[in-house]
């Protein structure tokens, strides 16, 4: 199942920013005029819904082996701790693009207005020095080798 098919948890903040729901939403990012920050946000959201699904399919694992109706023997401490593992790299996943997600949402542009670069002036400072504090001729030439 493709990510933009998967439920996240970030889509209802992306429909209240953007105006539409997320289905919507993968269809205006492939115009041309599409902004930059919508196509970081669904890449973004595309990871979060993977790195959610990941956590599910962790969780539902765990409570499958812990239901119980299972037998004691076929539970074994080294298959959770290997699930606890993926567990803690899935949140960690899911909270890292959640917490980047939310950043690009809190900074970038308002809907419908594109970023424009801004152009900053660099004042230059142009110094004569004096004749005097002028540097001898034949300064910092490469003087040759000496044996």
């Amino acid at each position: 199942m493709s990510a933009q098919l998967k439920p996240s948890s970030a889509d209802d903040r992306l429909h209240q920013v953007f105006g539409v729901p997320v289905d919507d939403l993968y269809t205006a990012a492939v115009r041309s005029d599409a902004s930059p920050a919508l196509s970081r946000a669904l890449e973004l959201r595309s990871f979060l819904a993977l790195a959610e699904a990941q956590v599910a399919r962790v969780r539902d694992r765990v409570h499958e082996a812990m239901a119980a109706d299972r037998d004691m023997d076929e539970l074994f401490a080294e298959d959770l701790r290997m699930d606890a593992q993926w567990l803690e790299a899935a949140l960690d996943a899911r909270d890292g693009y959640r917490a980047a997600l939310d950043d690009l949402l809190r900074t970038m542009p308002p809907p419908g207005q594109r970023a424009r670069a801004v152009r900053t002036v660099q004042p230059t400072l142009a110094t004569v020095l004096p004749s005097a504090a002028r540097a001898p001729k034949g300064a910092g030439a490469a003087r040759g080798r000496r044996l």
